[in-house]
């Protein structure tokens, strides 16, 4: 993990992440960061939409989450809000979380899974193979299998077709038909 080895050789004000590495997901180091500098702001800059990654993100210990196609103002405000020691949210998730305190508890499926499972989901509903999401993750066969198997049954789900469609119909995956 580059991030964690150049923490490890300097100090750093705020430190910016992105959830889709190549070599780990982004909530997974997060988490190992935290564990390492919990003192760290880290600033969660990403192409996938707030509403589904940034209360996963926030939970995992990030300061701010901000998405990619954020005005560059909008980059810098985050960064001195978290250099200055506070948290960052955009209008936009301030408003969906200040809803979701308000509204009767009716989460959607997914929302009860854990990160890992999530991550599941979202890289079969993707079009990879259990094999493949094992090679990536760094994790065995039988582990994927095990959390394919849990995701489905929490989400009352038979078979990958139902996972997918749940999966671009929830905007958890891009839809390549628009």
């Amino acid at each position: 993990m580059q991030a964690i080895q150049k923490l490890r050789c300097g100090e750093y004000d705020v430190l910016i992440l992105d959830i889709s590495m190549p070599d780990k997901n982004g909530i997974d180091v997060l988490k190992q960061l935290k564990k390492e500098h919990p003192e760290l702001p880290v600033l969660m800059l990403s192409m996938h939409r707030e509403d589904q990654y940034a209360i996963r993100a926030m939970k995992a210990g990030a300061s701010g989450y901000l998405n990619k196609q954020s005005a560059p103002a909008e980059l810098i405000n985050a960064l001195h809000e978290l250099a200055l020691g506070r948290k960052y949210v955009t209008s936009t998730l301030a408003q969906s979380m200040a809803n979701r305190l308000t509204e009767i508890p009716d989460r959607e499926t997914h929302e009860a899974l854990s990160d890992r499972e999530f991550q599941t989901l979202v890289m079969i509903a993707s079009g990879k193979s259990v094999s493949d999401i094992a090679t990536d993750l760094k994790l065995s066969v039988k582990t994927i299998s095990m959390y394919r198997a849990r995701l489905l049954q929490k989400m009352k789900l038979r078979h990958n077709a139902e996972l997918t469609h749940y999966a671009v119909r929830h905007r958890l995956v891009l839809d390549l038909s628009d």
